[in-house]
């Protein structure tokens, strides 16, 4: 099947009922995204279809042909995007596992509301779970990325 990831396209020989992650991570050898729960509970397998977050978990491949596929190496390698920057400022990262899952829900919600509340932020983030416990970080972060984007 053919997959457009971070705008390049793919062949891949994949079951149809592979799920994306695997095939990003064993496929392609595209790393950043993790495994975390398999059952789309946790959020560290996020990446965006199409502009929007999913679990890449329980996605599967075949369905995803004409649709475009980014993942954390889509954001920039020098870390220049206001989310990773607001990430490094405020020292979000703990142990860091769910962390490309948190930053590309946060990168989605910033391209749909550049100016989220709190409560836009919670209802976003939501499912997307740090068993460190940075949540107050993370809010503190989507909200200084919010003002660098802007800026």
């Amino acid at each position: 099947m053919k997959l457009r990831v971070n705008g390049k396209d793919h062949e891949v020989d994949a079951p149809a009922d592979m799920p994306l992650l695997w095939v990003l991570r064993d496929l392609l050898g595209m790393t950043g995204t993790k495994f975390g729960c398999g059952m789309a509970q946790c959020g560290a397998c996020t990446v965006h279809l199409d502009g929007a977050p999913i679990r890449s978990c329980v996605t599967p491949a075949s369905a995803l042909a004409g649709k475009s596929i980014e993942t954390i190496e889509s954001l920039p390698a020098d870390a220049s995007h206001p989310v990773q920057r607001a990430w490094a400022e405020l020292d979000v990262v703990q142990c860091g596992y769910c962390q490309s899952g948190q930053i590309m829900s946060a990168v989605a919600l910033l391209a749909s509301k550049p100016e989220p509340t709190d409560s836009d932020i919670d209802a976003a983030m939501n499912g997307n779970i740090c068993r460190c416990g940075t949540y107050p970080r993370i809010r503190a972060a989507v909200h200084r990325a919010a003002e660098l984007a802007k800026s």
